[in-house]
């Protein structure tokens, strides 16, 4: 769609286009951060405030730890840490140090740990002590010589570090007994760190930045590259498109921001960190979202301006009973993604604070941020909105050609937020890239006459938990391992907290088998969100006449 008639829809000030070149890499951003608003807070996490100073201290000292194992420019280090202070502090010592960022879900299994450590070739892992003992179980099958270990408490100061880990490892009982011979400490890093000479390395915008790790049709997770021109792109395009609300915010006042989405994923990786810095904004960590009292107890003790969540969590905590404990009356810009929203929780959060969910819609692939509904908008839409500045979409049938205003076709997407490709997957990347530089999404939409894009089904047999990608195929690929089961086969069902919920369809082999069973075996293959809420036992599978199974028809059941 080359004449953008989306453009019209634009709040007023949104530019048609922005320069990406601003920065030559996310470190110069970081940097700039860092010095502009050294005195700021830039994160609070657990009643503690850690400045812009403090994280560019650390990270540099982080850095230089880094340089002295011997890694060279353009090695991985893979983070797997949920939403603590050392989680920024890493991103800017990797990037600082000239290695690529690999985010790690920390919920993952060995099984899925291995795969990406394997996969990303990553020399190096930043773990917190919590999930280490996933880590003892994989890691002599990958390529990683080095881990530094976190604690919960590492940056809380001496003696509320001290008590928080306590607490996490003796009372709470959350640190399962692991031995990793060999593992830093963090603030052992940062010390040793601190000693070396830090060799700052020429960082271009075409160089990786992170390998942002997507469920795959082919049952593979697959690294998405994301160059610093990618990301950048994609944080400056966010903030253009939230200034027509954020520019309310007073000179005199620090915009805050809320990072409950975990920092491992792309959302909150460039629309809450990046986005942050470069604004120099507050960010409130918060470690563990689905505990909605402690998420409430903790932001209402902040003037919240920025609220970046999926469906669920907003659902959530408008549903809770502590949600007046909060001072709703600041907050500028309510961000909506990952999956859809749904009309009646977009139509409660307004009633309830008077900030309209801003829905958009994006992908690992494009760092995320595609499309969005202006920021000003008072009504729910249904839609995903329309494209973000410097991004054109159109939609195509099943033989690459554009439909035609009001057709359904797959979603493709062009912009400078759109990834390099598929880590070392030429053939994956061929797949997915059109000859003219669109990425096809696999999702299918209709545009109207303005411009506005709405999702209407997918091409691709994929499943949205609570904004996650879960793919079918990987799953039966796990279960088909499992003694027992003849044949399974996995498709995503309607469910009204996470959006949609997966139901694993299974043939017995071993008559004996249980549901006991084979839940057992999920959770010890398979993280949180990918384990299925449903498990349905059948004598056969409906098949087409060349034996493919018909998910289609499991789905209709």
């Amino acid at each position: 769609m080359t004449d953008r008639v989306w453009l019209k829809s634009y709040d007023k000030g949104v530019p048609a286009d922005i320069d990406a070149t601003i920065y030559p890499s996310l470190v110069a951003l970081m940097e700039e951060a860092f010095q502009k608003y050294a005195n700021r807070t830039a994160y609070s996490f657990m009643g503690k405030d850690i400045s812009y100073a403090h994280t560019d201290k650390c990270s540099q000292a982080f850095a230089a730890y880094l340089q002295s194992l011997g890694l060279v420019k353009g090695d991985r280090v893979a983070i797997m840490m949920p939403n603590v202070p050392q989680y920024p502090m890493v991103v800017a010592g990797i990037l600082r140090a000239g290695f690529i960022v690999v985010n790690v879900n920390p919920l993952y299994t060995p099984r899925e740990l291995e795969h990406q450590l394997k996969d990303s070739g990553a020399k190096a892992i930043v773990i917190i002590e919590n999930f280490a003992t996933t880590l003892e179980k994989c890691i002599s099958n990958t390529p990683v010589k080095n881990v530094v270990l976190c604690a919960m408490g590492d940056q809380l100061g001496f003696f509320n570090g001290l008590l928080t880990n306590f607490v996490v490892r003796k009372v709470r009982k959350m640190v399962p007994a692991f031995h990793l011979p060999g593992a830093v400490p963090f603030n052992r890093a940062l010390a040793e760190g601190a000693k070396l000479s830090y060799q700052k390395p020429v960082i271009k915008p075409d160089d990786v930045a992170v390998l942002q790790y997507t469920g795959g049709t082919t049952g593979v997770s697959k690294g998405a590259v994301l160059l610093n021109r990618n990301l950048i792109a994609n944080m400056l395009q966010n903030e253009a498109w939230n200034d027509p609300v954020m520019k309310q915010i007073t000179a005199k006042e620090q915009m805050v921001s809320v990072c409950a989405l975990p920092l491992y994923h792309i959302f909150a990786f460039t629309i809450g960190m990046m986005y942050s810095m470069r604004t120099g904004g507050k960010m409130i960590l918060i470690p563990n979202p689905r505990d909605l009292g402690e998420v409430l107890k903790e932001l209402s003790k902040h003037k919240v301006h920025s609220l970046p969540a999926v469906n669920t969590l907003f659902n959530g905590l408008a549903n809770h009973p502590d949600f007046n404990k909060v001072d709703w009356s600041n907050l500028k810009n309510s961000l909506g993604g990952g999956t859809a929203v749904q009309g009646a929780v977009a139509k409660l959060w307004f009633e309830k604070t008077g900030c309209p969910i801003c829905e958009g819609y994006g992908l690992s692939e494009t760092s995320p941020s595609a499309c969005a509904n202006p920021v000003t908008s008072k009504e729910y839409t249904g839609t995903i909105g329309v494209p973000l500045p410097s991004t054109y979409i159109k939609l195509l049938d099943d033989d690459g050609v554009e439909v035609p205003i009001g057709q359904p076709g797959e979603i493709a997407i062009k912009g400078p937020q759109v990834m390099a490709g598929y880590w070392q997957r030429p053939d994956e990347t061929a797949k997915v890239m059109t000859n003219d530089g669109y990425f096809k999404s696999g999702d299918v939409g209709i545009m109207d006459e303005r411009g506005y894009f709405k999702i209407v089904d997918r091409k691709k047999d994929m499943i949205l938990v609570s904004g996650f990608n879960v793919f079918p195929t990987e799953l039966e690929d796990v279960m088909a391992q499992m003694p027992g089961i003849m044949e399974c086969a996995c498709v995503g069902m309607p469910d009204a907290k996470t959006g949609e919920a997966v139901k694993m369809v299974i043939v017995k082999k071993d008559p004996n088998l249980t549901e006991a069973d084979v839940r057992a075996y999920c959770k010890e293959n398979l993280t949180g969100y990918k384990q299925p809420k449903v498990v349905e036992f059948r004598t056969e599978l409906p098949k087409t006449p060349v034996g493919k199974i018909l998910r289609r028809e499991l789905r209709n059941k």
